[in-house]
């Protein structure tokens, strides 16, 4: 599927927002959208539609932003862009932690929606045939290769880059990072996913990766973009 081909859900409940949005994102991004002004709306019309893309506003009547959030990923992986007024972190990271791809702070201009929105569907939406970053995992033997090359890795880096793996272009936390890499639960240091992060990167790297596999989100974590 081509990236300008897709369909976007809007989640806005200012019809003059939502309408500058639709017009932009057709106009200057050459996609397709569909509009829904509740929050309480939004699933329901998300299972009819069946978006690419799904632009969602934090404030909305009916249903939250993020409570929607919650609902859509209970049933899919589709790429998610919180929109909001709001500018507190933890709003932001709680956002993410729910399992949105990136978010958006008002006042905004849409050509940075247009950006973002592309920028999102290239990082979720695989290449056909390709595995992400060329990078694959043997679950059962614990090994990570590249290519023909074998990256040597420690149970806890193994741990750490499957749970980024397997969530392409999304931003997992330090802490939710630490529960999957730690199984016992073990107390840590949160910047010892740092040192593992750039432990990892040092080994993928090191086996010929051209472009770094892990990026890092200020205040929020780390995120795969392979």
């Amino acid at each position: 599927m081509e990236h300008d081909s897709a369909l976007i859900l809007i989640v806005e409940d200012e019809p003059k927002l939502a309408g500058l949005l639709a017009d932009y994102l057709q106009a200057h991004g050459g996609f397709r959208c569909e509009v829904v002004r509740r929050g309480d709306e939004a699933v329901p019309r998300f299972r009819e539609v069946r978006p690419d893309l799904v632009l969602l506003d934090l404030m909305l009547p009916g249903l939250d932003g993020l409570e929607v959030c919650k609902l859509l990923r209970a049933e899919s992986t589709v790429p998610i862009i919180m929109v909001t007024a709001r500018v507190e972190e933890i709003d932001r990271l709680l956002g993410l932690e729910l399992g949105a791809d990136d978010y958006i702070c008002k006042p905004y201009s849409p050509r940075e929606v247009v950006a973002r929105v592309k920028a999102v569907l290239r990082r979720t939406i695989p290449r056909a045939g390709a595995p992400a970053g060329g990078l694959v995992l043997d679950r059962e033997r614990r090994v990570a290769e590249l290519g023909s090359v074998r990256v040597d890795l420690t149970p806890v880096e193994f741990a750490l880059l499957a749970a980024l793996h397997d969530h392409p272009g999304r931003v997992l936390s330090r802490d939710r990072l630490m529960d999957q890499m730690y199984a016992d639960y073990r107390v840590v240091g949160d910047r010892a996913v740092d040192t593992h992060v750039k432990n990892l990167r040092r080994k993928l790297n090191a086996a010929g990766v051209g472009e770094e596999l892990i990026e890092s989100v200020y205040g929020l974590g780390y995120r795969f973009v392979g």
